[in-house]
């Protein structure tokens, strides 16, 4: 398993489009992020290390409901993402 950490880039939104406000329950999760660690990359048949495909700064896409949010201890938020919940590098 190889496990990224990521700084959410995008905000949820505030309000619909028709300008509505949104309860906190009820704001869609941001699916983009910066990569900020990456775990050791997986092992191959002869034991070896593969290289991991993302390094940190990348900014990534990945699914809605993917990962574990926790925040750190300066407060920021944060996300544990596994290689397969990555859908696209964006940079």
């Amino acid at each position: 398993m190889i496990v990224f950490l990521l700084r959410s880039v995008e905000e949820a939104e505030e309000t619909t489009a028709g300008g509505l406000l949104l309860t906190p329950a009820s704001k869609e999760k941001p699916s983009i992020g910066t990569v900020i660690a990456v775990g050791p990359g997986p092992l191959n048949e002869e034991g070896n290390r593969t290289g991991v495909p993302l390094s940190p700064g990348n900014t990534v896409l990945y699914s809605k409901f993917a990962g574990n949010d926790f925040k750190g201890a300066d407060g920021s938020e944060y996300i544990t993402l596994r290689a397969s919940d990555v859908m696209a590098v964006l940079s």
